[in-house]
């Protein structure tokens, strides 16, 4: 009597891939992967709901998840509502008084508790804050020139409330990741002047990376990573690398700023920085544990 010993294949793809992903997973233990959550998969309930639940398995798996999140959209569409006007320089809202509580009101409230919410439903115990709480974060004025087109003057432009971090106390990151938590935390700062700042979300992600000597820094955005001229996808880079790719024209618009803080990162002590489409699911799973990677990982040559 012969018996059957054929498994579903399905079953056995799913098993191939854990016993892939193990020795990754035994790699990063103990280590912190900072991420900053944006874009579009921050409006879409069910790709929201693959982050929290990738997020939780990272905690699961022994690995410290950080969650920084924007929320450019979601600050603009209040603003429109409210009657507010806006402009942006260099892709940096200008925030006077009035627009830096609306930005925190939306950034801090509602976006940040429906991430908290969000990874509860996973199975995982968030803690939600700002760079404020516990004085975390502490942010100095973004200064930035405009050369004037007709005088060729180089003219100081002032963005009002938009800050950089330029102190960051780990203290309350550390007690609540060793309490078996997941900070997530929103791109506001305190500044020495005593000002709410707004805080750009890659730069806040990279700074507190930085200071977590982070084995990851993740950034989830909207497209695939890095392309090349041939629209194809640059698996890896180095911060040379894309120093060339910047000067030939291959890199441009607002990859810049996203690489400059993966450089930044880097070259401040992190393993590495990753910029992926945060619109496919479970790519920061993928990224962290297979060798085929889901982005452009930029490390330092």
């Amino acid at each position: 009597m012969s018996t059957d010993h054929s498994l579903d294949p399905i079953l056995l793809a799913k098993a191939e891939t854990l016993t892939e992903a193990l020795p990754y997973m035994q790699r990063y233990a103990g280590e912190t992967f900072v991420v900053k959550y944006g874009g579009h998969a921050m409006g879409d309930p069910e790709l929201a709901r693959d982050f929290a639940e990738d997020v939780v398995l990272l905690k699961a798996v022994g690995i410290n998840p950080v969650v920084v999140h924007g929320g450019g959209p979601q600050i603009g569409r209040m603003l429109k509502t409210l009657g507010v006007e806006s402009s942006f320089v260099d892709g940096l809202r200008v925030t006077d008084a009035e627009t830096a509580k609306i930005a925190e009101m939306v950034l801090c409230g509602s976006i940040n508790k429906e991430i908290v919410s969000w990874i509860s439903q996973a199975g995982g115990r968030a803690v939600g804050m700002s760079g404020k709480d516990g004085r975390m974060v502490v942010a100095e004025k973004v200064r930035r020139t405009r050369r004037d087109p007709e005088s060729n003057i180089e003219q100081v432009v002032d963005l009002g409330f938009v800050g950089e971090p330029a102190d960051i106390d780990r203290r309350v990151i550390d007690t609540i990741s060793k309490a078996g938590m997941i900070p997530v935390i929103a791109p506001i700062a305190i500044g020495e002047d005593g000002h709410t700042y707004n805080v750009n979300a890659d730069t806040m992600a990279g700074a507190i990376a930085i200071a977590l000597g982070a084995a990851r820094l993740f950034l989830l955005t909207d497209v695939a990573g890095v392309l090349d001229k041939e629209k194809q996808l640059i698996r890896d880079l180095t911060p040379s690398q894309i120093a060339a790719l910047r000067e030939d024209g291959t890199i441009q618009g607002g990859m810049i700023p996203k690489l400059e803080t993966c450089v930044h990162a880097v070259e401040g002590g992190v393993d590495a920085a990753v910029i992926l489409d945060g619109q496919v699911p479970h790519a920061m799973l993928i990224e962290a544990f297979t060798k085929r990677g889901a982005g452009t990982l930029v490390w330092m040559d």
